[in-house]
């Protein structure tokens, strides 16, 4: 190809990436490539015709109804009578009784014996006598749930999803768990009521006729020739900014895993040292046809007998739709089902002790090269599919405003 330079070169056409490319279209600005990997784009968010019906290779995606801005934003692309509008309901099996999530508003649902036994553990956790909060993960958890919900629930089911080793995990991104107060879950079990934070996605859209991989496909389809499929990104010269040897931009924005790279020119060995030290889990999603008699659309296994962490009850959400699909970590995987199974090498970065500090120090080393690490890999973050759109769009705007004023 020809040798050109783009104002903008994005880097991955998932949520994030088609996001940015399709914000800037809409502030009129031409001048800007995306390179995809895949054949097609969506990334975690693509969706494939199973047993006649949409399902999500890349586990549970949603569209949360909590920021309005997006949601107009990707009504451009599929409107909003395209979707159908859901409250969620989310369960819990513990043991043999299955309760709603998250556990700690909905114990009320459990036997009289079992309320009674959490009760008494949430009072004397150590967020509700005073203790210091601990440092490791582990206790972390057993300080602010309490000892039964730690045992039965959260430690056995981060494990199942992370891995076994959960002390190498931080606790700074803890906080985002609802307050677990001895008296808003005595409330709850007298009063037989949820109290506290919702969850997210407690109200949620969902296609009538596709998978959630629909819209990104249309957004795809909006950038016309702007985008190349079957182009890897493996390596990048930070001082030409340049792609492969060939894509050259003015800015680059990121949205693939910094693991990925092959080949980091310019960038300083203790840096690139630091980025051999990010995390991720894998996971693989297997289809099963059975019809569940259940309204629940998904529910969270911690039972360490079961080789998955979580299902997606597909019929309860999509139209016309028969079975569900489990969501296993890869190396939980005990045998593939022959129906349908997917492995999604890239599906959660890992919030590890040391990973805000190298984070802020590559983003901000980046920054001042004009590369931009983006949604929920170019950011290391676990983040939803709105967040990231909103990120996006923020960037995006960012740049044209600073264009527009110049």
């Amino acid at each position: 190809m020809s040798e050109k330079t783009y104002k903008y070169l994005i880097l991955g056409a998932g949520p994030s990436g088609l996001s940015f490319a399709n914000r800037l279209l809409e502030q009129g600005e031409t001048d800007f490539l995306v390179l995809e990997k895949e054949e097609e784009a969506g990334g975690l968010c693509r969706s494939m015709d199973v047993d006649g019906s949409p399902l999500d290779i890349g586990g549970g995606h949603f569209l949360d109804v909590r920021r309005p801005k997006v949601d107009e934003f990707l009504f451009q692309f599929m409107p909003e009578n395209e979707w159908d509008k859901y409250d969620r309901d989310s369960r819990i099996q513990i043991g043999e009784e299955i309760i709603g999530h998250p556990m700690e508003a909905n114990i009320w649902q459990m036997s009289l014996e079992k309320q009674v036994a959490y009760l008494k553990s949430i009072a004397i956790a150590g967020c509700n006598t005073g203790e210091e909060m601990p440092e490791e993960f582990i206790s972390w958890i057993y300080w602010k749930l309490g000892e039964r919900i730690a045992e039965d629930y959260m430690i056995p089911y981060n494990q199942k999803m992370f891995g076994e080793e959960l002390n190498h995990l931080g606790t700074y991104w803890l906080s985002k768990l609802p307050n677990v107060s001895f008296e808003e879950t005595l409330l709850s079990c007298l009063t037989k009521k949820a109290y506290g934070q919702q969850p997210g996605h407690a109200q949620f859209y969902y296609p009538k006729k596709y998978g959630y991989g629909e819209v990104w496909k249309r957004m795809a389809e909006k950038l016309g020739d702007k985008i190349c499929y079957n182009v890897s990104a493996n390596s990048i010269d930070f001082e030409t900014k340049t792609v492969n040897g060939i894509y050259r931009a003015e800015k680059i924005i990121t949205t693939i895993p910094w693991t990925a790279w092959k080949e980091l020119h310019g960038m300083p060995e203790e840096l690139k040292e630091k980025i051999n030290k990010l995390k991720y889990s894998s996971v693989v999603i297997e289809y099963v046809p059975e019809k569940l008699e259940t309204k629940a659309q998904w529910i969270y296994y911690p039972d360490e007998e079961l080789s998955y962490h979580r299902i997606l009850v597909r019929h309860n959400f999509c139209p016309d739709s028969k079975g569900y699909w489990t969501e296993t970590n890869k190396t939980r995987v005990k045998s593939q089902t022959e129906a349908f199974s997917y492995e999604n090498e890239y599906a959660y970065p890992l919030n590890t002790v040391d990973k805000p500090e190298i984070m802020k120090e590559l983003l901000a080393w980046c920054h001042k090269k004009d590369i931009y690490g983006l949604g929920r890999w170019g950011e290391w973050e676990h983040y939803n599919s709105d967040v990231v759109v909103e990120l996006a769009m923020n960037l995006a705007d960012g740049f044209t405003c600073i264009s527009d004023k110049t």
